[in-house]
């Protein structure tokens, strides 16, 4: 790890200012992820600058939102009562990443900002083209296991970039459609978690929309009607510490058996949280079935594409949407 300097501003602006007008500080809260890739040579800062006592812990309803600040620790989101009376899908996809020790430690908005966990993108001995632009992807002929099957190229090149972004919360909050609040040196920004993440196309290197020295101060999520039909589906190699190799996080608003709205999105299967719209299209009006259900899933499925050693999850995705929808409407 390279020596860096450690400045603690007083003030969001101040801190926005320091790494706005200094490409090489960052900021950091928990530091769950930044120290790893410190650790690692991956990230090499030359400032730190330390944001943890600002005044963005608060989680607050606000007219027809609730409001999250960044810097509220996972575990907070996670049992807080309200969050659990109007969105517990965040607490069910919060309760299933990490370990309860990193829980305590991670920040929401550290957690939509973490990197890839690609081991491509970690091991320096190998190219990437997310850790350096134009050095190759070893993913496309390495082993592939853990990577993208939406979002790709059909024919992947050199320039690409398949891996898949970790967040469990970012694909909750995609389902929710959450917005992110930023702020800048220019001002105050809101980008529908929908504009947050990028796809690769030719810079893998950046994950968001953010600007140099933006910050995430809260996230906002509108007042909806999934309170009783949800489930956060994460299929991983282990139930304890692991990433999703494929996750869906699945919202439903049923009456009378018949599904009046319905929310998909999916992880561990692109570069940012993957919307399942057409799914979402063919299950608004269906009375509940699994029959339905599998529908949905072949439809949500179109544009799949899969590698050499990821061709299994062409199976899972769709078996986990098929078995989160049987969970949150209560038929298993």
């Amino acid at each position: 790890m390279k020596a860096f300097e450690y400045v603690r501003p007083s003030t969001i602006r101040e801190a926005i200012e320091l790494v706005a007008t200094n490409p090489k500080a960052q900021f950091i809260a928990g530091g769950t992820n930044l120290i790893d890739l410190m650790k690692h040579g991956i990230a090499a800062p030359e400032k730190l600058v330390d944001i943890n006592h600002l005044p963005l812990k608060k989680i607050e309803k606000r007219d027809d939102f609730l409001r999250i600040g960044a810097l509220v620790l996972n575990s907070e989101v996670a049992s807080h009562k309200r969050v659990l009376a109007s969105h517990p899908l965040l607490a069910q996809a919060l309760n299933a990443g990490a370990s309860g020790q990193l829980r305590n430690m991670a920040t929401v908005g550290g957690n939509l900002l973490q990197r890839t966990r690609c081991p491509y993108f970690y091991d320096r001995a190998f190219p990437c083209n997310k850790r350096i632009p134009g050095s190759g992807c070893g993913a496309l002929g390495g082993i592939n296991r853990m990577h993208a099957i939406f979002g790709v190229p059909e024919k992947p090149d050199p320039k690409s970039c398949i891996a898949v972004h970790p967040s469990d919360l970012s694909v909750a909050l995609s389902a929710l459609e959450a917005t992110v609040l930023v702020q800048g040196h220019r001002g105050e920004r809101q980008i529908p978690m929908a504009d947050f993440y990028r796809l690769p196309n030719n810079r893998p290197e950046q994950d968001t929309t953010l600007s140099n020295g933006e910050l995430i101060t809260a996230v906002e999520i509108p007042d909806a009607v999934f309170q009783k039909h949800v489930h956060y589906l994460k299929v991983r190699d282990r139930a304890s510490y692991a990433f999703a190799l494929v996750s869906v996080a699945a919202a439903l608003d049923i009456d009378q058996n018949r599904i009046k709205t319905a929310r998909l999105s999916m992880g561990g299967v692109a570069h940012k949280p993957w919307r399942l719209f057409d799914a979402e299209k063919m299950l608004t009006g269906q009375a509940v079935s699994e029959t339905v259900f599998r529908q949905a899933a072949e439809a949500a499925m179109q544009g799949a594409r899969a590698f050499e050693h990821n061709a299994y999850k062409l199976r899972v995705a769709p078996n986990a949407i098929v078995q989160a929808l049987k969970l949150a409407a209560g038929l298993s």
